[in-house]
Formats: C-alpha cells, sequence, structure tokens
C-alpha cells in the first residue's frame, strides 16, 4: 500500500498552471504541452479527487471551491518543492575551493599531488590561481592561500606548512660531463647559471647571496640564463641547460627521482617559508577545511627527512 494517495506529479503541474493562468492553452503553452494534453490531464486529475475542479464557462475557466482549495496546496507543496531542489542544486555547485598560490608552488608542489585529493572528493571543484600578486582572500573571494613569505610579513592566524632552504641542483647529465666537473661550488664557474628575476623569494634565487655564503663572491660563471617563472627554471634545469637554485620542499620529489641532483652538500636557510592562510568564509566551508587538512598532511609528510639526504646548512 503506497504511503501517499498522491496524483501523478504530471497532473499537479498541470492543474497549477491552469489554475494560475485559468486557461488550459497557456498552461500548455507554459508546459510545452498540447491544449488537448492538458485537459485529459486535469480529467484524469478530477477524476482521482472524484468531484470537478474548473467550472468550463464560454472561453473561460472558473476554479470550483474544492479547486481553490487544491489550488492552495499544490502551489505551495510545488513552491516548496521548487526552492529545496534550488537549494539542493546551488549546494553541489558550491563545492568549491578557490585556492590562490605561485606559479612555483602551484607547478612544482601542489598540482602534482592535486589528484590524490580529487581521488578521495571527487565531488569538490578545486580552483588554483597562480599569481605573484598579493590578494585580499575575503574581498577577492579566495578560499586559502598558500604563500612564500617571512614569519613579520605573515597573517597571525597562518598555518607553518614547511620551511625552505635554497640549493643548487642541475640535471645528472651535467654532473656526468667529465669537460665541466661539478664537485665543488668552485666548479661553478665552467657552468651555466640560471635566475630567477621575479616573483616573492626571487632575492633568495639571486646567486651571489648563495656565492657569498659559500665565501666565493667573484667567481664568474660561464655564461647565465634568466626566468620570470619558477617552474620555468626548474624546467630548463631538468633539461640540462645549467644550474639553478632550487627550493629543496618543492623539489624534493624530482630529488628522489634523480631527474635534478644536488651537486653540493651545503645549503642556504632562506628567511622565508610556505604558510596556510584562509578566508573568513572559507574557514567556515566543510570542503575547505577538507582542502587545508589534506595539504597539512601533505607538507608534513613533504617536509619529512630522507628523500634528499641530510644537508649541512649554512646561513648568509
Amino acid at each position: 500500500m503506497r504511503h501517499y494517495d498522491l496524483p501523478p506529479l504530471d497532473q499537479l503541474e498541470a492543474f497549477e498552471a491552469s489554475a494560475r493562468h485559468l486557461s488550459f492553452t497557456k498552461a500548455a503553452d507554459e508546459l510545452a504541452l498540447t491544449q488537448s494534453a492538458v485537459s485529459r490531464q486535469i480529467a484524469a486529475l478530477e477524476e482521482h479527487y472524484g468531484l470537478p475542479l474548473f467550472r468550463r464557462l464560454h472561453r473561460a475557466l472558473r476554479l470550483t471551491d474544492e479547486g481553490q482549495t487544491l489550488s492552495r496546496a499544490v502551489s505551495e507543496v510545488l513552491g516548496q518543492l521548487h526552492a529545496v531542489g534550488d537549494q539542493l542544486k546551488r549546494e553541489r555547485r558550491a563545492k568549491t575551493v578557490v585556492v590562490t598560490t605561485t606559479p612555483g608552488f602551484a607547478g612544482l608542489w601542489l598540482i602534482p599531488r592535486l589528484a590524490a585529493f580529487t581521488a578521495t572528493r571527487p565531488d569538490v571543484d578545486v580552483r588554483i590561481s597562480a599569481d605573484y600578486k598579493l590578494v585580499n582572500l575575503n574581498r577577492d573571494g579566495f578560499d586559502l592561500a598558500i604563500r612564500y613569505q617571512s614569519q613579520d610579513a605573515i597573517a597571525d592566524r597562518a598555518e607553518l606548512l614547511f620551511g625552505d632552504v635554497v640549493l643548487p641542483v642541475c640535471s645528472p647529465k651535467l654532473l656526468r660531463d667529465p669537460a665541466r666537473p661539478l664537485k665543488t661550488p668552485e666548479d661553478l664557474r665552467h657552468h651555466v647559471l640560471m635566475y630567477l628575476d621575479s616573483g616573492p623569494g626571487a632575492d633568495m634565487q639571486d646567486w651571489p647571496i648563495w656565492l657569498r655564503a659559500m665565501k666565493l663572491e667573484g667567481l664568474k660563471p660561464a655564461s647565465v640564463l634568466h626566468f620570470s617563472q619558477f617552474d620555468q627554471l626548474i624546467n630548463a634545469a631538468i633539461g640540462g641547460q645549467g644550474v639553478a637554485l632550487g627550493r629543496s620542499p618543492l623539489l624534493k620529489q624530482m630529488l628522489r627521482d634523480r631527474r635534478l641532483v644536488a651537486p653540493f652538500k651545503k645549503t642556504v636557510a632562506s628567511p622565508r617559508s610556505y604558510y596556510l592562510v584562509q578566508s573568513a568564509a572559507g574557514a567556515r566551508k566543510p570542503e575547505v577545511q577538507d582542502f587545508a587538512g589534506w595539504v597539512a598532511a601533505e607538507a608534513l609528510t613533504a617536509s619529512a627527512p630522507g628523500s634528499s639526504g641530510s644537508a649541512d646548512r649554512a646561513r648568509a
């Protein structure tokens, strides 16, 4: 036995439209049906209830008393169903996480790992804006930011993901080149040094700072190349075009896979670290919290020792 004794929904829709327009023809136009189809649905509805719902006048319709009662109830119920359906669709569409970060972090660290998050939350649409521009999260509609900044410049409620060290990296084939040894920092004079010219942390990509820490201020490389994006710089290093200054958290997997190698053991500690910052709106969204927790867990794994060896650190 059915729990509710209800007529089919299409009959109720036809009745609601006919009652609102007081016209089977206008109801048919609205519902993309023929006038006779609407008439048949109304007749079936009247048969279901066993009473007339309309008084059919010459070129006019009028609701009976029973029709008026049913019209009020049907309009209210269909309106509620429509509103709930819209809300459910909005909630489905609203499961987005909008993240702003630097192009280097996005291309080298975040995007390669992103499939692991989407595998567990396929219902969440992650949108990444990779730019050096420092945006206002609350004003500009971002849920999260992953920022590369010094501790004194970061927001109070920012979550530290991991610190940073800078170290020379290159392709393994450069390391194996017998004509140009690369065994000590002094050997950099035989190679092309590649520079990052823009973005946060570009100062730490300045070879003179690293060379000064190695007490090699006067070293002259064979040549230099300049790049505006960190991932471009690293891709050039993978291609064997020269030696780059890399950031260990971003390059850990590449060093493990030996797409890149670190020819020297000493690194320079960066005054900057990677921080996770949430907007006020993002803090109230469960999907944003899930993504933030996933990023933090990935960062903890990525910063664990052992992937690229323990390196001595020298401060500039």
